[in-house]
């Protein structure tokens, strides 16, 4: 939780604070405030905190393209399974609202649980076949939560524009369906993986990897890697593609291999033999953390 004392917007820094928020009904009130003179847009970036400069890169983003920027930081408890995270995933609030006002963030929401899933909170949104491969088959009920809470931020902030990252490709998928089926009149933007510059993709759960473990991640984007340049070379047959990707990341003991597929990238389906762009995802698990990424490739 933010602290009440950093809760001032003017707090004579160099960089402007945002304002933060902590209930419902003050976001509603500063969006309406923001909007007040007509014409004003307004963007969400929906994050847990942690920022790294993938987080950052979705906040500049949307100071580009909208007037009043909005950054929620909420660990959604309903898109953690049994065993996962919850409890220890990565925090530092002081140090996420200072880089909000690096970025020129206007708000600041930083809910507690209760605010979002008060007492006797029983509705959530269950979204389709996007959500079953990939991360969902192995995280039942993940996306659900996912879905569940990005609907009520779009309810709570009311936004123009969500900004996403491409590393999460299948959460993005989940909430355009989302957005489209349910008639939310918000466009749903997703921005390019920001790396390091071994290729690993930023990630919060980065933190979970040793010096050794850290030194082996850049597996996933190098397995990312040899099926695009696969397919460049003429490849088409999405079962070889995914025997090479597989054969990138198994030949190293410390990666567990999760997944590795060639899917659509709109429906998240599995794609038999390459005849347009495609998605190629890989998950793994190193030591304690568990990582994604993907890449679109096309012949």
């Amino acid at each position: 939780m933010i602290p009440s004392t950093l809760h001032s917007r003017n707090s004579g820094d160099s960089a402007t604070r945002p304002t933060v928020a902590s209930t419902i009904a003050e976001v509603r009130n500063q969006v309406a405030a923001a909007r007040a003179g007509g014409g004003a847009t307004v963007g969400l970036v929906p994050t847990m905190g942690s920022f790294h400069e993938g987080h950052l890169s979705l906040m500049r983003a949307a100071r580009q393209e909208s007037d009043f920027v909005v950054v929620s930081i909420f660990v959604n408890p309903a898109q953690f399974g049994p065993g996962e995270d919850l409890e220890s995933y990565p925090s530092d609030p002081e140090r996420d609202l200072e880089l909000t006002a690096g970025e020129g963030v206007d708000l600041l929401f930083v809910p507690e649980k209760d605010e979002i899933y008060p007492e006797g909170f029983e509705t959530y949104v269950e979204p389709g076949s996007v959500a079953e491969g990939l991360c969902g088959r192995g995280r039942p009920g993940h996306f659900r939560g996912v879905a569940t809470v990005v609907a009520k931020l779009f309810n709570i902030v009311g936004p123009d524009r969500a900004y996403f990252g491409q590393k999460d490709a299948q959460q993005a998928a989940v909430v355009r369906r989302m957005a489209a089926d349910l008639d939310f009149s918000i466009e749903v933007k997703v921005c390019p993986t920001v790396r390091e510059a071994d290729g690993l993709a930023m990630s919060s759960r980065n933190v979970y990897l040793s010096e050794e473990e850290r030194a082996q991640a850049p597996l996933l984007f190098q397995a990312l890697n040899a099926a695009r340049e696969a397919l460049a070379g003429g490849q088409r047959d999405a079962s070889k593609l995914r025997r090479l990707m597989r054969r990138a990341i198994g030949q190293n003991y410390m990666v567990e291999l999760e997944y590795a597929r060639i899917v659509d990238p709109v429906t998240m389906q599995p794609v038999p033999v390459v005849e347009a762009e495609v998605l190629a995802a890989v998950a793994a698990r190193i030591g304690k953390a568990r990582l994604i990424d993907n890449m679109l490739i096309a012949p």
